[in-house]
C-alpha cells in the first residue's frame, strides 16, 4: 500500500502556528490587553503628585502595576468562570481555550512578579504594593459581588497611583489628592460595570455622568492650589508656565469628559447590556486623559504627554480585543 506523501513544509509550519496564535489571542482576551494602556499613567501621575521626576524606580513601579493589574484580570476570570459559563460562554475559560488552573497560576505568578518589582524599588514601594495586591485578590475572590466591590476597586486604583509616588522616592501624603480623584472615577466606572451583562437601572450611569462632570471641574479649575511640584522645586514656575499648565489641564479635562460622558449618557437613556458595556469601555479609556490632567496639574508636562500618547494605542488594540 502506497503511503501518502508528507505535507509541504510550509503547510506544516502554518498548521503549527495556528494553535500558537489562537492561544496568544485567548490570553490577550483573558488579560484584556487594551486596558493595560490605562496603567502606566498611575505611576507617572503619582510621581508627579509627589513633586518628583520619573526615574528608574518609577519604571519599576510601572512594571509592578502592570503585573498586579494583569494578575487581577486573570484572577477575575478564574473566580467568575461559573458565572461566565452562563452569561459569557465565549470568554477564554468557559470556552475551553484556557484552563482554569492556568489562569490561577498566571494570577499567582504575576502577583509575585509585581511584588518583586516593587521591592526592587525600595521598602516604600513594597509597603504600598503589598496592600494593593491584597486588595486585588480580595476584590476578585470575595468583594466583587458585594456592596463593597466598587469601593475595593477604587481603593486599588488609588493605591496604584500612590505606588508611583512611594517607589519614586516621595511621600504618599502629597499624592493623596490625586489618588482620591482617580479612585472616585474608578468607583463610578465599577458601579456601572456591575450591570454590563444584564443591563438594569439608569442610576449608575447617571451617577457616573455626574461624577465625570465633578472631576472635570476639579482638574480644570483655574484657581487650583499650589501643586506638590511647586512646593518641592525652589524656582517655582512663573505665571506664564502656570497659564500653560492650566490650558493643558483644561484641554485634557475636556478630553476626559468627552471620552466618558457621552457613553454614560446613552447608557442612562437606555441601560441595555450593549450600551452599558460601551459606557464601561468609555470610562476605562477616560482614565488616561484623567491621569494626564493630574500629571500636568502637578507640573509634569512631559509625563502628561507620555500618558496621553498611550490613548491611541489603547484604542487601536481595543478594535481587536475587548477592553471589558
Amino acid at each position: 500500500m502506497l503511503s501518502s506523501p508528507p505535507p509541504p513544509r510550509e503547510a506544516s509550519v502554518a498548521a503549527a502556528a495556528k494553535p500558537t496564535a489562537a492561544t496568544a489571542s485567548a490570553w490577550a482576551e483573558l488579560l484584556r490587553l487594551p486596558a493595560l494602556f490605562t496603567v502606566p499613567g498611575d505611576a507617572l501621575a503619582g510621581a508627579a503628585a509627589a513633586g518628583l521626576r520619573p526615574g528608574p524606580r518609577t519604571l519599576l513601579a510601572v512594571g509592578s502595576s502592570l503585573c498586579l493589574y494583569e494578575a487581577g484580570m486573570a484572577l477575575n476570570d478564574w473566580a467568575d468562570r461559573a458565572e461566565d459559563a452562563a452569561e459569557r460562554p465565549h470568554r477564554p475559560i468557559p470556552s475551553g481555550r484556557i484552563r482554569p488552573a492556568a489562569a490561577l497560576a498566571a494570577a499567582g505568578a504575576l502577583t509575585a512578579a509585581g511584588l518583586a518589582l516593587a521591592a526592587r524599588a525600595g521598602r516604600q514601594g513594597l509597603a504600598v504594593a503589598a496592600p494593593l495586591a491584597a486588595t486585588v485578590w480580595a476584590y476578585d475572590l470575595a468583594l466583587k459581588h458585594t456592596p463593597a466591590g466598587p469601593a475595593a476597586m477604587a481603593a486599588a486604583r488609588g493605591l496604584d497611583l500612590l505606588l508611583g509616588a512611594a517607589a519614586t522616592g516621595g511621600t504618599t501624603g502629597a499624592a493623596l489628592p490625586s489618588a482620591a480623584l482617580l479612585a472616585t472615577h474608578t468607583l463610578a466606572v465599577t458601579a456601572v460595570s456591575r450591570e454590563e451583562t444584564r443591563g438594569g437601572s439608569p442610576l449608575p450611569p447617571l451617577a457616573a455622568l455626574a461624577t465625570t462632570t465633578l472631576l472635570t471641574g476639579l482638574v480644570t479649575r483655574p484657581d487650583a492650589p499650589r501643586t506638590a511640584a511647586d512646593r518641592a522645586v525652589p524656582n517655582t514656575p512663573g505665571p506664564s508656565d502656570a497659564r500653560t499648565r492650566s490650558a493643558a489641564a483644561t484641554a485634557l479635562g475636556a478630553l476626559y469628559a468627552a471620552t466618558a460622558a457621552r457613553p454614560y449618557f446613552h447608557a442612562a437613556l437606555n441601560p441595555s447590556p450593549p450600551l452599558v458595556q460601551r459606557a464601561v469601555g468609555g470610562g476605562i479609556r477616560a482614565t488616561i486623559p484623567l491621569q494626564a490632567a493630574l500629571a500636568v496639574r502637578a507640573g509634569a508636562t512631559g509625563a502628561a504627554l507620555l500618558v496621553t500618547a498611550l490613548a491611541p494605542l489603547g484604542r487601536r488594540f481595543a478594535k481587536k480585543v475587548s477592553i471589558t
